[in-house]
């Protein structure tokens, strides 16, 4: 269920009052004479590409936050390597990123610059994109702001520190969102983006298979759970693309049952149950796991906060031709 239109019209401003100057360039209505067609545009895109590959949404959500995390909203991790410069996007911790989301932006921005060419950037189709989606599979709807522009720069060695790996410890977590402003509620909140998606096998392997002397699997796993796991993921070393959702019980639908899940040991990956367990945000996933709605506004307004994250305007960035490639080739 969206949040109600009287929610959007409430978020709105106390999402504007947390923009800094150059973030405040930012408003809704953007494209509203430049491109007027832009929301029905990438309204269709998103809708045929959701039908036919369910798991868009997911990888979307993903491709988003592991963009804004390194560096801003600035759609650095869309641009491809060349001889000349390795990516964000081949660094190691996204090559897992799924192909789904990279292939929806490239097919909104074709879309985009048939109808109105050199006009809306990257960086706008991917925020605007990432809401949509999470309102068309049940998740909440919250204002995304526009005129962000493309980052000049994408550098695979930028990436390390910046994003949240599973087995990090909780401190390290904790210490990568402390450093772009989000406290331990939101940290919590961003994470209920894992209702929907997947992870791979070699992201958990560890849990399920040598666990210990005393155990195959990690104890803290559903006993059937943990078994399911090992018989879907037996040949993860012979084909490293297997895949378990990241919500088990309702893989496509946005809703709180990933915290549910958590409570029973159903929680995927190492970060995922700690947070379960640990003091300083088990309040959270208790109370969101009780209480759906105020999920979504927190999950919407640390959304909102997160699609303002060190943004680029005017001159500090470009409105890219293609979103894998910088207009101008960089030695």
């Amino acid at each position: 269920m969206a949040l109600p239109f009287l929610f959007l019209l409430f978020l709105l401003p106390s999402l504007i009052s947390l923009l800094p100057l150059a973030e405040s360039q930012l408003t809704v209505n953007y494209y509203d004479k430049s491109c007027p067609k832009f929301p029905q545009i990438i309204q269709q895109v998103i809708n045929d590409k959701q039908l036919r590959a369910p798991s868009t949404a997911g990888a979307t959500v993903r491709l988003f936050f592991h963009d804004c995390m390194v560096e801003g909203c600035d759609a650095s991790l869309l641009i491809s390597s060349n001889t000349f410069n390795k990516a964000e996007r081949d660094a190691d911790v996204n090559l897992s990123l799924a192909g789904d989301g990279f292939d929806l932006i490239t097919r909104v921005k074709t879309a985009l610059e048939l109808e109105c060419p050199g006009i809306v950037s990257c960086s706008d189709i991917l925020a605007t994109a990432t809401r949509d989606l999470i309102v068309m599979v049940g998740g909440p709807n919250y204002p995304v702001l526009l005129g962000r522009k493309d980052s000049f720069v994408s550098k695979a060695e930028h990436v390390e520190g910046n994003i949240a790996k599973p087995t990090m410890p909780l401190s390290q977590i904790l210490s990568i969102f402390a450093s772009k402003k989000f406290s331990v509620q939101e940290m919590v909140a961003l994470s209920g983006a894992h209702t929907i998606g997947f992870s791979h096998c070699n992201q958990f392997s560890h849990r399920i298979f040598n666990f210990s002397k005393t155990s195959e699997y990690d104890p803290a796993y559903n006993p059937k759970f943990a078994k399911g796991l090992r018989s879907l993921c037996a040949n993860y070393t012979i084909d490293p693309t297997m895949a378990a959702f990241n919500d088990v019980m309702t893989p496509n639908k946005f809703d709180n049952m990933y915290y549910v899940n958590l409570q029973r040991g159903l929680g995927l990956l190492d970060s995922d149950q700690t947070f379960a367990v640990d003091k300083s945000t088990k309040p959270f996933v208790d109370m969101y796991a009780a209480n759906q709605t105020k999920f979504f506004q927190d999950f919407a307004q640390a959304m909102g906060k997160l699609s303002f994250l060190d943004v680029k305007t005017g001159s500090l960035g470009e409105v890219r031709h293609r979103c894998d490639a910088f207009n101008t080739l960089k030695a």
